[in-house]
């Protein structure tokens, strides 16, 4: 019975010496043995590992790849253009005891509050190097590049790899927007004001060519109806003479007719001549050569 007593608990205390002294390292994570604070041992590789009890403990740590999400960072580029810049970075622990002497014990937190540090000054000193137009334009991915690297340097002495850095959003701050709209706004109507001013004067020389091309045709029409009438009168004119050169007699008749119409007219028929007057010769008769003759 007494052997039994003391048994027992033994049995209990090296159980549980054996079962605290082995510990497990899961692929996804490394694994540090500390003995009073102080790292004897890393373990890397996944699998099955012993330490002493009780003496020894063991801290583990993430070993995939970790998302680092900023806050809004504002940055002023060259051209004093303020910016409201949201990123994110990529990273993993690769070195996990230079990881630990650099936190302590404020671990992967700790580890990504300086992380954010670090990302920030060289988002700052890599933006502001450059005008709001590069930042918004293509050339962004070389300025991650850059903070990237930049930031893999600074890392490093915290036992951590950069992979990538990542910029999500780049926004103006809501105090300039109204600026900026109104800007653009006045931009946009200038340009609007511009090719109205383009389109009035296409116009004008459209109107001036088509009244100029109006003056030209009515001037040649003008001048083409002088020169048919011209060629009409002489024609008319050619066949009166020849048609008063072939009847005298008549030619006097169709002259004397002729003045009558035109000066015995409604309201002017009224003349004060000498009966014997020549002009009377065929209102006398109507044989007016033979009262011409007498």
């Amino acid at each position: 019975m007494n052997k039994s007593a003391f048994l027992l608990p033994a049995i209990a205390v090296v159980v549980i010496g054996v079962m605290s002294s082995v510990f497990i390292v899961d692929e996804r994570e490394k694994a540090l043995v500390l003995q009073f604070g102080q790292i004897v041992r890393v373990k890397e590789d996944p699998g099955l590992s012993f330490k002493l009890p009780l003496i020894q403990e063991v801290v583990r740590y993430d070993d995939r790849i970790l998302s680092r999400d900023l806050e809004p960072l504002e940055v002023t580029p060259s051209d004093d253009r303020r910016l409201i810049v949201d990123a994110f970075a990529r990273y993993r622990i690769a070195d996990v005891e230079r990881f630990r002497q650099a936190v302590g014990d404020g671990g992967e937190e700790a580890a990504a509050r300086r992380l954010d540090s670090i990302l920030r000054a060289e988002t700052r000193e890599v933006l502001g190097s450059v005008s709001s137009n590069d930042i918004l334009s293509v050339d962004r991915a070389a300025l991650m590049l850059r903070i990237r690297n930049q930031a893999i340097v600074e890392a490093n002495s915290l036992g951590l790899q950069v992979i990538d850095v990542r910029l999500k959003r780049t926004d103006l701050p809501p105090e300039n927007l109204a600026a900026t709209y109104e800007r653009m706004k006045a931009e946009r109507e200038r340009e609007a004001a511009d090719e109205i001013a383009r389109g009035n004067e296409a116009a004008q020389r459209v109107r001036a060519g088509a009244d100029r091309t109006v003056v030209e045709l009515v001037s040649d029409a003008t001048r083409q109806s002088e020169i048919t009438r011209g060629e009409a009168d002489a024609t008319r004119n050619a066949i009166f003479a020849e048609s008063f050169g072939a009847d005298p007699e008549f030619f006097e008749f169709y002259r004397s007719m002729t003045a009558y119409s035109r000066a015995l007219r409604p309201g002017n028929s009224t003349m004060v001549l000498s009966p014997d007057n020549e002009f009377f010769n065929y209102l006398k008769s109507d044989q007016g050569a033979n009262a011409t003759a007498n």
